[in-house]
């Protein structure tokens, strides 16, 4: 359990960093910043998007980076957790958070941050590939890694919650720099106390015998590498599902602070406190854990998928009712709500460390920095889209950012960032996003986790026929059990998985 604390806590970072982006920046941008909705949207999206072609190389990057010398000293993955710390947490991350900066400010800040927290979190997150192939201990990882992300989005919220309600007119500046010391500690932490799988003389050997290959030559075998990853079917399901509703819970915690601020009239504080209650997502986190090897992800999906529906479907009842105690029932709803988005954050990253033992059967190959590069590249995709539209529909309905020369203030006695009356129609629009975007991407996830067949015993099965083959073992020999399972889960014919022939410059995983 230290050794997963160990390595789970840099999910502080990682899981702290989505939920700044999904929860804070579009509202920081908009109300501090003096930036249009859909200009801070488009920071984002820019940011994002650039950054997820830069991490599509990464992954390949650090399966291969024991070519060099520095990753034979360092580590194939720690070196960039070890560079990362002062390169970004203690130097560029609190620049973010100064207040009136303007568009390109945000725009090139954002970007760096984004790049680098990448080069962090890729090859981070091969690491339960890299320590055991067993799948009760990656669970164990994975739990205790989800448990510790369920900590950060509590904290992201918290923390700029309690701060503000001081009236400190820095307080987005100080949480910068709370966050920056908070993640770097995390990620040295992880450094310490996580490993790889070691590079014996006889393996360095058989690589520097290996013909070298141009910077080119590399990148074109990249590109082909992350196309061969949708050969995957378990892979294109999983990724399916992971990027759908987690496009569909950013768009609502992007969404919930405008809509407790300007359709329920509630302060900034309370939008902030109520996505704090993310705390009820660390008890259901363990639940999670257990209920992962005894039910599989399908269940979790399913149980997750269904109560955010509910949730996000009270609160439109909320803005039309506007109930007698209207902050009783948010805390109820959001509190409803946390447990579910808990559940839909824990359960993809508990199921991806063993997508690419998948892979390892069409393949031959261990290719999990190129999977993890392209879960990251998607996630981040979706996400910056996810971001801009929102932005867009706000804009689109009417939005008036504070410090519009036509605007009327909530509070009269508001002297920074202060919010505006909007139109009847701003209002609706805010509402409207805040229901509708989750419910469609959430609704559609729902549907197609219903086909996701990868599980504790059919990996069980996977894992097995893996090892029986890289043991010499001949395909003719297969069960009539193990066919069916590992067809299922690649998607393809048994004939064609664990082929003769490998791509050029690929070691097969038994030689």
């Amino acid at each position: 359990m230290g050794r997963s604390l160990g390595f789970g806590v840099l999910d502080l970072m990682g899981g702290g960093w989505n939920t700044i982006i999904s929860g804070l920046m579009l509202y920081f941008f908009t109300t501090y910043g003096g930036v249009t909705a859909t200009q801070s949207g488009s920071i984002m999206f820019i940011a994002r998007i650039v950054d997820a072609v830069v991490s599509l190389f990464i992954g390949p990057l650090t399966d291969n980076l024991f070519r060099y010398r520095v990753g034979k000293k360092y580590g194939r993955r720690h070196f960039f957790l070890m560079i990362g710390v002062p390169l970004l947490l203690l130097l560029i991350f609190p620049l973010l958070f100064i207040a009136g900066r303007g568009y390109w400010w945000y725009l090139f800040v954002y970007l760096a941050v984004e790049i680098v927290i990448a080069m962090i979190l890729i090859p981070w997150e091969t690491l339960p590939t890299e320590m055991t192939d067993d799948y009760t201990q990656r669970t164990k990882l994975s739990s205790t890694r989800m448990f510790l992300s369920a900590t950060a989005t509590f904290l992201v919220f918290f923390i700029p919650a309690q701060i503000k309600s001081t009236n400190n007119p820095n307080a987005y500046f100080i949480t910068g720099l709370i966050f920056a010391i908070l993640f770097a500690v995390a990620v040295s932490i992880s450094y310490f106390t996580t490993w790889e799988r070691k590079l014996t003389p006889e393996f360095l050997a058989e690589l520097e015998a290996r013909p070298k290959v141009s910077m080119t030559r590399e990148v074109m075998q990249s590109v082909k590498s992350f196309g061969q990853a949708f050969r995957n079917s378990s892979f294109n399901k999983h990724l399916a599902v992971y990027l759908l509703s987690f496009t569909g819970k950013d768009f609502f915690a992007s969404a919930l602070t405008f809509y407790a601020v300007y359709a329920v009239h509630e302060s900034e504080s309370v939008g902030l406190y109520l996505q704090a209650l993310s705390i009820v997502g660390l008890p259901v986190t363990i639940w999670a854990g257990f209920l992962m090897v005894k039910r599989g992800p399908k269940f979790l999906w399913g149980v997750s998928f269904s109560t955010i529906i509910i949730a996000v479907l009270a609160l439109g009842l909320v803005y039309l009712i506007q109930p007698v105690g209207i902050l009783a029932w948010l805390i109820v709803i959001c509190a409803v709500y946390q447990a579910g988005r808990a559940v839909l954050e824990f359960t993809p990253w508990n199921v991806y460390p063993f997508i690419p033992d998948v892979d390892k059967l069409i393949s031959r190959q261990d290719r999990a920095g190129i999977y993890a590069a392209v879960m990251t590249f998607g996630r981040k995709s979706t996400g910056a889209v996810a971001t801009l539209l929102l932005g867009w529909i706000m804009d689109l309905g009417g939005f008036l950012e504070p410090g519009a020369a036509s605007g009327q203030k909530l509070d009269p006695s508001c002297v920074s960032g202060c919010p505006l009356v909007q139109t009847p129609a701003a209002t609706h629009t805010i509402a409207a996003a805040t229901v509708f975007g989750p419910l469609l991407l959430i609704g559609i996830a729902l549907i197609i986790s219903r086909f996701i067949y990868l599980n504790a015993e059919t990996h069980d099965v996977l894992r097995a026929e893996i090892d029986r083959l890289e043991a010499g073992g001949s395909k003719d020999d297969v069960t009539a059990e193990a066919r069916e399972v590992c067809e299922k889960l690649t998607g393809h014919p048994y004939e064609e998985l664990w082929p003769d022939q490998l791509p050029e410059g690929a070691m097969a995983l038994n030689e």
